[in-house]
């Protein structure tokens, strides 16, 4: 289960609305083996494309190297899709390398008819895809 603050989902569903029509991508580190989202990171989708996501490299390294020294880790691996549900594409799957991540998706279409996003979490490893709760708090 994914236990996220509030702020953190209303921060990550503005950074895909802002992003809109293309995909927004992002991360939030929290301490090393806490499994506790804290910090988020909002980043450049290189590709900036509505149908595909790609962090820049470099920005990618730096904050890796940016986390080792805080000794962080990235808890949460986010992104949006613009057009369809939020669930995880084989080339998302395929991009998938932190088996301890929550990998969140983020709708900005109403595939659904929910309304005008949907949030869901998901643990990827070695290519299975397992939906996982979401629990939403006001604070840690």
């Amino acid at each position: 289960m994914l236990t996220i603050t509030q702020a953190l989902v209303d921060q990550i569903v503005a950074h895909a609305r802002k992003d809109h029509p293309d995909e927004a991508c992002g991360v939030v580190a929290g301490p090393a083996g806490s499994n506790r989202p804290e910090r988020f990171i909002p980043m450049l989708n290189a590709a900036m494309s509505p149908t595909f996501y790609e962090f820049d490299s470099g920005d990618l390294l730096k904050l890796y190297r940016e986390m080792d020294d805080r000794d962080e880790e990235p808890v949460v691996i986010y992104h949006s899709h613009t057009a369809t549900e939020a669930y995880p594409s084989r080339t998302d799957i395929s991009y998938a390398n932190e088996p301890g991540a929550h990998y969140v998706l983020v709708s900005t279409a109403d595939t659904d008819g929910a309304g005008e996003f949907q949030f869901r979490s998901f643990r990827i490893v070695e290519g299975r895809v397992t939906e996982e709760e979401v629990q939403v708090v006001e604070a840690y």
